[in-house]
């Protein structure tokens, strides 16, 4: 089985020797990337190959696990004139989750910790909850109270231990981030551990070879810890590196309006998080992060790409989260915020797609009177 490639800090350089349990940077204790640049595979040689994210294997760090659950080739439908939707609610556990929940359950079985823990507002301990449950890994999920019910059953279904902490997504951060230095613990985290971006990106590979070689003037994804925009941009570097793409994609990021600390920091021109984003209620529960560790390489991303920051209201989730069950697509709160954004317009006359991340029947039907 060949090497697992070093992990590295983006801010100061220090390093961390692949397959080690260490899961933030020694010296600032930031996320790490992966030292990790994989040439695609061409168009052409993709027919044939498994129906599975793991069709692009050149571009994963792992090779294909055994605990696959069949994750990826999610379809692509129109919505509107030229823009279109990933309906990545259609996966194992229903949310776009399981992209990268694979790589990390696959990486921690080849490690063979002790225990496995993550924190998370629900999708992403789903996910990892069933991945390790397929891998035979002892896992335990903190989340934070107020979770939604329908998302603690189905963890809990999986067989994982739940620690549901008092306060909101940081306070669960926070709690397992302690547990994460005991020894003999792999920490999940789909924010901090690398990994995790390596499986998201294939979103993007998927997008690539499902229109044919191309991808639309715009890819517009929901952002709270930016895992699926950085996985985004991961995938379109690899392209257009490779002579895949001609041109790249703008990258749009969309925000609830009540939990917005990224769009903040991009209207005020500032590399960084500005000030204090208080948690407020909103329908978007899942993109409600006030502090994103990976703020810089977020806002970065971004203006890379040429792209921006799009804001939406609570009425205006409700009402896209509506519309898209009166076509047919059943999708919860969090998972409708970019259709949200853009279906008025706010794009102009460029091709788009937008992911739609989690199934309704995880939390329901947004409406005015809830927060």
């Amino acid at each position: 089985m060949p090497a697992l490639p070093d992990s590295f800090c983006p801010v100061d350089g220090a390093r961390v020797p692949g397959g080690s349990l260490a899961w933030a940077c020694p010296v600032c204790r930031g996320p790490l990337d992966l030292d990790f640049s994989p040439t695609p595979a061409h168009l052409k040689s993709l027919a044939g190959r498994v129906n599975s994210l793991w069709r692009y294997a050149e571009c994963l760090p792992l090779p294909a696990p055994a605990i696959s659950l069949g994750e990826g080739r999610t379809p692509v439908v129109e919505l509107a004139d030229g823009i279109s939707a990933k309906l990545d609610f259609l996966m194992p556990t229903l949310s776009f989750k399981d992209r990268g929940a694979v790589v990390l359950a696959a990486l921690a079985q080849r490690l063979g910790p002790e225990r496995v823990i993550a924190d998370s507002s629900g999708n992403a301990g789903t996910a990892l909850a069933a991945y390790c449950a397929r891998a035979q890994l002892p896992c335990t999920v903190y989340v934070p109270a107020g979770t939604s019910p329908k998302k603690l059953e189905q963890i809990g279904a999986h067989g994982a231990r739940l620690e549901v902490v008092d306060g909101g997504r940081e306070s669960a951060a926070r709690a397992a981030r302690t547990a994460a230095d005991e020894p003999g613990t792999f920490y999940a985290s789909h924010v901090h551990n690398p990994y995790f971006l390596q499986g998201t990106k294939t979103y993007v590979h998927e997008l690539w070879e499902d229109l044919g070689g191309r991808l639309p003037d715009a890819l517009v994804v929901p952002v709270g810890n930016g895992t699926l925009l950085l996985g985004a941009a991961l995938a379109v570097r690899e392209l257009y590196a490779a002579g895949l793409i001609a041109k790249a994609p703008a990258l749009y990021a969309v925000q609830s309006a009540a939990v917005a600390p990224l769009a903040e920091a991009w209207r005020a021109g500032a590399d960084d998080l500005v000030g204090e984003s208080a948690p407020a209620p909103t329908f978007a529960e899942g993109i409600a992060i006030p502090r994103p560790p990976r703020a810089r390489q977020i806002l970065r991303a971004v203006r890379d790409f040429g792209g921006g920051f799009l804001t939406v209201t609570e009425e205006q989730i409700a009402a896209a989260q509506r519309d898209l069950a009166g076509r047919g697509l059943y999708v919860e709160s969090t998972g409708v915020a970019c259709w949200a954004a853009v279906r008025d317009g706010a794009l102009g006359e460029r091709t788009a797609v937008v992911p739609l991340c989690g199934a309704g029947a995880k939390a329901g039907l947004a409406n005015a009177t809830e927060g």
